[in-house]
């Protein structure tokens, strides 16, 4: 357990014993059981990415435990009186599952940080090449301070064949690229709102500059800026181009 302060700290504790936990898999119960890592992560629907060329595998994942409770379903309507919505319904069983996540009274996550990190796995090797906290807390707290502890996170990675991989995913409002072989954030461009969403890359026809595109909606859930945009950012002409089209 991991607090801010010794009060969240001591809170932490004092819950995590309350709870059940039994490592990996461990199951729903009545008492109320942590997942870690929860159903947010570690990677999720966003998926990983690949550069074939490289045999290098980018994935970005969050590391951030749940509390998931099975509620007798006579006692539903107690719940939702609170405001406390029941996400998983199982209709035709005993038990309704609410899970919410194992976070303190200040809103921060039990466990020590970073709560998200990109990775990038040699897939000839099997081993690990590099590991960055993904994202900032410039966005999560009442002074705009860009602390990197890494972020929780959803979405997927864009790799271009010249070496940049590209990803939003964060809950702060970034776009970032970074180089695929050591790991160095190259560039970081700030958006409206949140983008958790997997980029996307084409070729124009009109100038023949390459483009990177994102959805950028932020995420409920997530508490994440909201909006509703697509940008569009071009890449500088000829970027890693050596002798070859490397785009």
């Amino acid at each position: 357990m991991w607090g801010l302060t010794p009060f969240d700290l001591l809170w932490c504790r004092t819950k995590f014993k309350g709870y059940r936990y039994d490592g990996l898999f461990t199951p729903p119960s009545v008492q109320g059981s942590i997942h870690y890592p929860n159903n947010m992560g570690a990677s999720n629907w966003g998926g990983i990415s690949i550069d074939e060329g490289r045999q290098i595998l980018i994935a970005n994942t969050s590391n951030v435990p749940s509390v998931v409770q099975l509620v007798p379903r006579e006692k539903i309507s107690e719940f939702e009186a609170r405001g406390v919505h029941i996400y998983n319904p199982q209709i035709g069983t005993p038990y309704a599952a609410l899970q919410t996540p194992f976070l303190s009274p200040l809103g921060i996550p039990c466990n020590a940080p970073p709560w998200g990190v990109l990775t990038a796995i040699d897939l000839k090797t099997k081993k690990t090449l590099w590991t960055k906290p993904l994202g900032t807390t410039r966005d999560r707290t009442p002074i705009p301070i860009g602390t990197p502890l890494g972020m929780p996170n959803i979405g997927g990675s864009l790799i271009t064949k010249s070496g940049l991989v590209f990803v939003g995913a964060a809950i702060d409002n970034y776009l970032r690229a970074f180089d695929i072989e050591t790991g160095e954030k190259l560039w970081e461009a700030r958006l409206p709102a949140s983008a958790q969403a997997t980029p996307m890359t084409y070729i124009s026809e009109a100038d023949g500059r390459q483009y990177v595109v994102v959805s950028v909606g932020g995420h409920k859930h997530l508490g994440s800026t909201l909006g509703d945009y697509v940008i569009a950012f071009a890449l500088p002409p000829n970027i890693g181009h050596q002798g070859e089209d490397r785009r």
